[in-house]
């Protein structure tokens, strides 16, 4: 895409609406016991990548509970990859439309 001309910053807002789409589904799909971990979920508004997030200082437990901690019998719950891959389809058509425009515009410079 750089190489093309366009700026990374062009697709921020692409980025930050497909995270905001996985995050959302990934904190309702999120394990529960006391809804903590569930209002950690977020998207990140970066310009080269849709990331989503969970956790913090005061819920460290996030990745654990995902990937699992099999030395402390904790069993893998891949809840936020298994939120990406249940929304991939609504996702990818954001990314498509996103890259079309920016070609268009490419285009039409």
């Amino acid at each position: 895409m750089k190489a093309a001309g366009v700026e990374l910053a062009e697709l921020k807002a692409v980025h930050s609406r497909v995270a905001a789409m996985v995050a959302q589904r990934a904190s309702s799909t999120a394990p529960r016991r006391t809804g903590r971990l569930a209002s950690t979920v977020r998207g990140n508004k970066a310009a080269a990548r849709a990331t989503v997030m969970a956790g913090r200082a005061s819920v460290p437990y996030a990745n654990p509970i995902h990937w699992g901690w099999p030395a402390r019998g904790i069993a893998a719950q891949p809840w936020m990859s298994d939120a990406a891959t249940d929304t991939e389809s609504q996702w990818l058509q954001v990314f498509e439309a996103g890259i079309r425009q920016a070609i268009d515009q490419i285009e039409g410079a």
